[in-house]
């Protein structure tokens, strides 16, 4: 009796090497260190950790990891050929590799003409020498090289015969993979197909050695086809994909790992990890943009959080009776969940579906329901966005219901912030009078502007009642003019995050006074806070917890 094993394909990242090429983003050893634990969790074959020698961080980074290794993956070392003229057992470059300590090395040459000659400003019969030397220099050390074909689709294109000859010398020199790598990202699927199932065949042909070429992949973003590219490639025969985790590269960054593992696993039927890994993936993705300091991408394909979030109507309805007809996967299936959207487009579906997942069980029929969405229509007219600030929304349909508890009531408040001719100061003091369980208090703070100001000064009443709020801070401050047309009389529409460091909310407030309208986000903000830290249904608490942690 036989089973029908999917094909493997090789996953090999490179987040900590390419992706850290991407403008704008630095990471420490430590941060190096964390996501390559995390990136072995998932399952990951190979994981690309830098170029020892290169800079004292990548050297560190691998130190330590000979101290404390992965518990299942290769990490792999990279360097380039050596130099012009020179000879491997000479090159301090490769000294350094060597100390690195990893089974793998991943050499990358020259396989464009161009680059040779104009680049290198050496022969071609030279860069056929330093690839055969520098390969066979490292598999005599006892490394297993994987030969990185750099700009490899630009230089089949100008010199095919050439380009041909510098991976068949590879190969003879004891490389083990052969990755074509479209370093400009120019090429597009079509092409990347053709030109991969030619290699395959012209290797399988003429090399003169008893090893089946293996052929990997690693494409570049440029023309917004790397994940397309990919794909092409592993149907047309690679069997190892290089990316980067969201993407991260030089430029417009690398083929996106979390795009390309649940299309080759899900879709194509490849097996890339085991299937409780690609549960994992989802978080992987954010926990890895948090140790980059980056922003998750909300519209990511796969893992961002809109990525199964439903706005319109008809589309909520559909996907309450069969999430089917608007999900092409489970999003359980990448550890993401599906979201219902409340905005003006919103339809009695919405609101009824938004409200079952804060633990609130509606009719169509009942005139609470068409009173929520009535509000939501008419407030999302005057310049409101309640898709973005579902806390805000959760207040309304409590309001609507009867049920929102009044935990504090605000009197009245005064910013005053220090303007001095010719001196830019910061200084700003509010002062704040509220009513707290029958108690009227009086308080006052200063903050880094009038919203701080504000936000301290209210913390500061709320915290003798209600110790909670001194685990609050406010995460996030986006203003948007939204009728600019009226100058200085425009109105503002202000969203507020709040969260505690696990958990996160967004309000909102909209008025002509830019001050009232963060005034109104930031008070729901404290409120809904303290909504989350009382007695409430299991389920709204675990949805915000799953949502936004």
């Amino acid at each position: 009796m036989t089973t029908n094993t999917p094909p493997q394909i090789w996953l090999y990242d490179t987040t900590l090497r390419d992706g850290t090429q991407r403008e704008g983003l630095s990471v420490s050893i430590e941060d190096k260190l964390r996501i390559a634990r995390r990136l072995d969790q998932l399952g990951f074959p190979f994981i690309e950790g830098g170029w020892p020698g290169a800079n004292p961080k990548d050297v560190q980074f691998f130190w330590q990891l000979q101290e404390d290794p992965l518990k299942q993956a290769e990490i792999v070392a990279f360097c380039s050929t050596r130099r012009p003229n020179t000879t491997a057992d000479s090159e301090a470059m490769l000294q350094a590799i060597l100390a690195a300590g990893t089974r793998w090395v991943t050499v990358f040459g020259k396989s464009w003409d161009l680059q040779v000659t104009a680049g290198l400003q050496t022969t071609l019969a030279e860069n056929l020498a330093m690839i055969r030397d520098t390969i066979e220099y490292l598999a005599a050390q006892g490394r297993r090289v994987i030969y990185d074909a750099e700009h490899w689709f630009d230089g089949y294109k100008q010199n095919r015969e050439y380009a041909l000859q510098t991976l068949e010398t590879a190969m003879a020199a004891g490389a083990e993979w052969i990755v074509l790598c479209d370093t400009n990202g120019g090429t597009l699927p079509h092409e990347v197909s053709q030109i991969v199932a030619s290699v395959i065949s012209n290797l399988s042909e003429n090399i003169n050695t008893q090893l089946k070429p293996q052929i990997g992949i690693h494409t570049h973003n440029d023309s917004d086809t790397a994940v397309a590219n990919a794909l092409a490639a592993v149907m047309a025969g690679a069997k190892m994909v290089q990316g980067t985790i969201n993407g991260y590269g030089e430029r417009c960054g690398n083929a996106n790992l979390c795009s390309l593992i649940p299309n080759l696993q899900l879709k194509l039927g490849y097996s890339c990890i085991a299937q409780h890994q690609l549960n994992q993936l989802t978080e992987a993705s954010r926990f890895i943009s948090e140790v980059v300091n980056l922003a998750p991408d909300e519209h990511a394909p796969f893992v961002g959080r809109s990525a199964f979030a439903h706005k319109g109507g008809i589309h909520v309805s559909a996907v309450q009776r069969n999430p089917v007809t608007y999900e092409h996967i489970q999003p359980e299936e990448v550890g993401n969940s599906r979201r219902i959207v409340i905005s003006e487009q919103s339809g009695l579906s919405n609101v009824l579906a938004k409200a079952r997942t804060f633990g609130i069980e509606l009719d169509k029929h009942q005139p609470a329901a068409r009173q929520i969405l009535q509000r939501l229509k008419e407030l999302e007219s005057q310049g409101y966005q309640f898709e973005a600030a579902e806390a805000s929304f959760a207040l309304l349909m409590y309001e609507a219901l009867g049920t929102r508890q009044q935990l504090f009531e605000i009197k009245g408040f005064q910013v005053h912030c220090d303007l001095v001719e010719g001196k830019e100061t910061n200084n700003a003091l509010a002062t704040v009078k509220i009513t707290v369980k029958s108690q009227d208090i009086l308080e006052a703070a200063e903050g880094n502007g009038p919203v701080a100001a504000l936000d301290a000064a209210l913390r500061k009443a709320l915290v003798k009642f209600y110790p909670q709020v001194a685990t609050f801070e406010l995460t996030d401050y986006k203003v948007r003019i939204l009728n600019g047309h009226r100058g200085t009389a425009a109105k503002t529409r202000v969203l507020v995050e709040s969260g505690t460091g696990y958990q996160r909310w967004t309000t909102i407030g909209v008025s002509p006074n830019i001050l009232a309208a963060s005034y109104q986000a930031v008070v729901e903000g404290l409120e809904y806070g303290l909504l989350l830290h009382s007695p409430a249904p299991s389920s709204f608490k675990n949805f915000w917890l799953k949502e936004n942690s």
